[in-house]
């Protein structure tokens, strides 16, 4: 099966500004950022859409939510507040079938989101 594109950019396939890496998962720069600050933490385990998760992916997704503050802290908008995002299936607007989470920050965000 064909390597997703964030599986082609954890395997340095495919340049990104990368802003956080460990064993589990991958944070990088939005190449089309909704906000001065917009991220994509991804799982280094292809795992297809947050709908497709199974019981055993429980320990990555959790660490990947404890790691959501370190960034924000990292990025400088901890404080301020950011808003995390997980896209599911086409309604849900998914573009890329490997599941991730948008981090999102730097100015006011208004609701609800479209």
């Amino acid at each position: 099966m064909e390597k997703t594109l964030f599986e082609k950019i954890a395997d340095r396939e495919i340049p990104a500004d990368i802003v956080y890496e460990d064993d589990l998962c991958l944070c990088f720069r939005d190449i089309s950022p909704e906000a001065p600050t917009h991220l994509l933490l991804v799982p280094k385990k292809p795992i297809p859409r947050i709908g497709a998760a199974q019981s055993e992916d429980a320990a990555v997704l959790g660490h990947m939510m404890t790691r959501i503050s370190d960034i924000a802290k990292t990025e400088g908008i901890l404080e301020s507040g950011f808003r995390v995002v997980i896209n599911n299936g086409p309604h849900g607007g998914e573009t890329v079938p490997h599941m991730h989470i948008h981090l999102l920050g730097g100015r006011q965000l208004l609701w609800p989101p479209g």
